[in-house]
């Protein structure tokens, strides 16, 4: 059913009407003293949503509409309407308002594979999003950013601590339960407005805003939309953010899914917003330079679905001058500002914002933030998120005796918020929490070395201040604490420089080098460095922060004394200071101390979330910093009752560690409960349940280039990879064993008896997977279909239902555009992994055969099968998706066809480069049946139609046949058809 107002019109008639019979009257402009409690229908809240909507638009002038565009939305006095803003970050948890409740990263909730959970976690989120209402600080606002349901593709994504799964039915699993609890569940009367980020086909941080994500139709329909449809459907969002890139050529920001597919997935009204600053990269000054105006460029993005533009932070001029701009020169109508304006208003009134009191949660006050009981959901979450990877010989739990234990590592004693984080009201951090849980001291160290940079050319030593707020770094002959750093290894070259004077880390201010930031952080994280060893032994310190990122220090740039009295400044390699690195105090050698003779020793390593891949910052590698792992190495070669935690955001290629340390536990960036939800792990109050939701590769060389979005042809995920991977998708152990009974097929789906055949109580997460075992089109290797986890005591028995329709088993059939159950056996998994499946059995379909394709009808060149050296393209800048060559040769392969009987003409919609399409059977270069001379267009969006008379060999061809049409550089196909 389409939206409501997808196509909104000012009711006039209806509205004086309705405010005839109400007794009030309705000028065209109502009066300017009208107060907050006058009796206009669209503060009366018996009244349908859409009347009291309609109602208010009508009051509106038309620069008031337009006002309601921008991301900040005005005051409107006359009618007693308070501002608004779209957008407070809330992924896990309130963010950037203040002190809030902070539960796992995303990543982290979803692996506890519970929606039950997470709906009372987005719940609490909520409330202390509404908690904030009565002050309403700077930033505050009900409509959320959260959650992001991009699927996690490719773990090296910077991003990949704010998505839920490489799945897209776990994924899309998560965010209904999250964005259930964020609404309050009731689509009438929302708590909060939960917006899904980011529509569409964003994985990728390297030139975001100018890489295109190559969607075929079937990795949209069947992985890209899966992971955004089902929560719209389930009304748990009211919207979606477009992305920075393009997709299929086309900039996300005008991208007519936004209107044509999206709002179709619900009944319910949805507010559609903008990245922030997305508006101006459109245009000649932006980096898509896709429109030379912001004009046009704001033109076609609401006619493409956009409601709220997300731009220019406060200041909404630019903005609403180019729509007026765009009302004047007729790219807009007026009706076009009424759509997304109702839009708007349709979500604020469903807000509660025009009710009496505000609404059903307008008495929610600031006593819900970080409250007792979401303290204690938060510890939960964090305990159940934990996922155990290893545990030989009953490592873990640690046994009763173990009083006597050691907390190493460079994450022991500190936790880290990443950019979307909300700030923590405290903190318990690993070796905080195993001492709270032991009621003793434990002995600890960071494990990382302490250093001293000694110039060797002068002798003078580089030197911090020793206040609170720290000091430009200078070279001076002074020694001592002001001199010393400690220096943690976060891989790839990049370390941070932590100043043993007053405990700060040293960062870049646009000025100087001074050691006053608590942890790295920013936007552009200018904490970072990197120590770079010379052949003659010395060491030069380069600056690997903000030039990273920027055009004019595309050169490295280096430290050295650039003040007359010593201070440091960024100098060219040639004029780098070089230094010794005097070691004050050996990390490793410290912390093989603290662990020698110990009952155990835990090592918590990971990684820092604003370095090691966050937003516009992929990963480089997905290993752990080297240094890290051999910190783990000699603390087990000390104690062999080692335990390593792993906290991150993402997989990692573990290498030899996974098979050296008895046990391994991996954890997200857990919030403020960290560490007593490890206690609670590590000591089995908690027994461990938490599963991957991602698969764990050994290394990078299993991985396609991140830009490569066509999981089918590439293999991506677990859906399609054939490796072994070092864990699989859906991997998880516990302190308990599971049995798994027959499954059998039930009504609605199957059902399987599991039985904890452990020791101690459990939860097991029981999952059902499916492979189709013939089919026309290449199918995954398994594909998750349900899941459940459940909780059992020693000996219980459950029978656990998993519900799976013969509709599931649909894909996208690209010779029709539709979905389709083929007739066939599919296989029934059920086990406790993907890879782990402990009762199968197989269903017969009742479906259909895709017949062979009928290439007589006109073809959508995207409806490939196959294919080599070409892209997705824009057929137009509206809407239409095209393939073009991006070199000779290229092809695209349409299996299965059986070219019409007689066929005498190839004809084709072309359009770019000039050049030649043949046509031919087989392969790339099988039979020739024709070759159709393209002459040029001059222009990719203008289209000329070509043809070419088809060979004997068309018409005498029998039976079904693959069918190869072989481009020319530059040229760019829409639709052909053979007749």
């Amino acid at each position: 059913m389409k939206g409501k107002r997808n196509s909104r019109r000012p009711r006039i008639t209806l509205v004086l009407a309705l405010v005839a019979g109400l007794g009030v009257t309705a000028p065209a402009t109502a009066a300017p003293a009208a107060a907050a409690g006058q009796a206009y229908p669209f503060r009366d809240p018996r009244l349908p949503v859409d009347r009291r909507v309609d109602d208010l638009l009508s009051r509106l002038t038309l620069d008031e509409k337009v006002s309601l565009l921008h991301q900040w939305q005005p005051a409107i006095p006359r009618l007693g309407i308070q501002a608004f803003k779209t957008g407070t970050e809330a992924l896990h948890g309130v963010a950037w308002l203040g002190e809030a409740t902070v539960f796992p990263q995303a990543v982290g909730l979803a692996s506890t594979w519970d929606p039950a959970l997470i709906r009372r976690v987005g719940s609490a989120v909520g409330d202390e999003t509404r908690g904030f209402q009565q002050e309403r600080p700077t930033g505050w606002g009900l409509n959320l950013w959260a959650p992001v349901v991009n699927p996690l593709r490719d773990p090296r994504w910077g991003r990949n601590e704010e998505g839920y799964s490489e799945d897209p039915y776990l994924t899309s699993s998560m965010a209904t339960a999250y964005g259930t609890g964020l609404t309050g569940g009731d689509p009438e009367h929302l708590k909060t407005a939960p917006t899904l980020k980011h529509f569409l086909g964003n994985n990728n941080e390297a030139d975001r805003t100018t890489t295109s994500s190559d969607l075929r139709p079937r990795v949209l329909k069947e992985y890209e939309e899966q992971a955004f449809r089902p929560t719209i459907e389930a009304d748990a969002a009211t919207g979606v953010m477009s992305s920075y890139n393009l997709v299929n050529g086309r900039p996300a920001t005008v991208n007519p899914a936004l209107d044509d597919d999206v709002r179709t997935w619900t009944s319910q009204d949805l507010l559609n917003v903008t990245d922030a600053y997305a508006p101006n990269n459109l245009i000649g000054t932006g980096s898509q330079k896709y429109y030379d105006t912001l004009a046009e460029g704001n033109a076609a993005a609401l006619k493409a679905g956009i409601d709220s533009f997300t731009t220019d932070d406060t200041n909404s001029v630019p903005t609403t001058t180019a729509v007026t701009s765009a009302l004047a020169d007729g790219l807009l109508k007026e009706s076009d500002v009424d759509t997304a304006a109702g839009h708007v208003l349709d979500i604020r009134v469903r807000l509660g914002e025009f009710d009496p009191g505000g609404g059903r949660y307008g008495s929610i006050d600031k006593s819900v933030v970080n409250s007792p009981a979401h303290r204690k959901l938060a510890r939960q979450a964090a305990a159940d998120a934990a996922v155990l990877l290893k545990n030989a010989g009953g490592a873990l739990p640690l046994k009763a005796a173990a009083k006597d234990v050691a907390v190493v590592g460079p994450l022991a004693d500190t936790l880290y918020t990443d950019w979307y984080s909300g700030t923590l009201p405290y903190a318990v951090n690993p070796k905080a929490g195993i001492a709270a849980r032991l009621g003793s001291p434990v002995t600890g160290s960071e494990g990382v070395d302490r250093i001293a940079l000694r110039n060797t050319a002068s002798g003078a030593y580089v030197t911090a201040g020793t206040d609170a707020d720290g000091e430009a770094l200078k070279e001076s002959a002074g020694g001592g604490t002001a001199a010393q750093f400690d220096v943690f290894d976060w891989g790839a070259g990049i370390v941070t420089l932590r100043s043993a004077a007053n405990g700060k880390y040293v960062g870049y201010n646009w000025s100087n080098f001074v050691n006053d930031q608590v942890q790295p952080n920013g936007w552009f994280v200018q904490q970072q460095f990197a120590l770079e060893e010379q052949a003659d032994g010395t060491y030069l310190l380069r600056y690997a922060g903000y030039e990273t990122r920027e055009p004019w220090w595309s050169n490295p740039v280096y430290l050295g004394p650039t003040g007359s009295d010593g201070t440091l400044g960024l100098v060219a390699k040639s004029e780098a200071a070089h230094y010794a690195r005097d070691v004050v105090r050996s990390g490793t050698e410290e912390a093989v101390a603290a662990v020698r003779g110990k009952d155990a020793a835990v090592v918590v390593v990971g990684s820092m979330p604003a370095i090691n891949g966050r937003e516009n910052d992929d990963r480089e590698d997905m290993s752990l910093a080297p240094s890290q792992e051999a910190l783990v190495e000699a603390v087990r070669q000390a104690n062999p009752r080692t335990v390593v935690v792993v906290e991150n955001s993402y997989p990692t290629t573990l290498g030899a560690l996974q098979e050296k340390v008895p046990a391994l536990l991996w954890t997200t960036h857990a919030g403020q409960e960290t560490g007593n939800a490890l206690a609670d792990v590590l000591f089995g109050d908690v027994n461990p349940a938490g599963r991957l939701t991602q698969t764990w590769y050994r290394s990078e060389a299993d991985l396609p280039s991140i830009l490569e979005y066509d999981n089918i042809k590439y293999d991506r995920t677990y859906q399609y990879f054939k490796g072994d991977p070092l864990y699989a998708f859906g991997y998880g152990l516990s302190y308990s064993s599971f049995r798994y009974g027959q499954v059998r097929r039930v009504d609605g789906g199957y059902e399987v008896a599991v039985t904890n055949t452990g020791g101690g109580a459990g939860d097991e997460v029981v999952q059902l997977y499916t492979h189709q075992r013939v089919s026309r089109d290449k199918q995954p290797v398994k594909q998750l279909k349900a899941f459940e986890r459940v909780s059992l005591k020693p000996g219980e028995t459950r029978t656990v239902r998993l519900k799976l329709r013969e509709k599931d088993l649909a894909h996208w059939d690209v010779t029709r555009s539709k979905w389709v159950v083929e007739s066939g056996t599919y296989d029934v998994l059920v086990g406790a992994s993907s890879e782990d499946i402990r009762s199968r059995t197989t269903l017969k379909a009742a479906g259909e055969t895709i017949p062979a394709r009928d290439l007589s009808r006109t073809t959508r060149a995207e409806n490939f099968d196959d294919y080599e050296g070409v892209r997705l393209v824009d057929e137009s800048k509206a809407r239409g998706t095209a393939v073009g060559a991006s070199r000779d040769g290229a092809w695209l392969k349409f299996a299965d066809a059986r070219p019409a009987a007689g066929a005498r003409e190839f004809r084709a919609r072309v359009a770019g480069a000039a050049g030649k399409v043949e046509v031919r059977l087989g392969s790339p270069s099988g039979t020739l049946l024709g070759t159709a001379t393209v002459s040029g267009t001059g222009s990719v969006y203008t289209y000329a139609e070509v043809s070419a008379p088809l060979s004997a060999a068309a018409g005498a061809s029998k039976g079904r046949q693959d069918v190869y049409l072989v481009l020319g550089d530059g040229m760019r196909l829409s639709t052909f058809t053979l007749r």
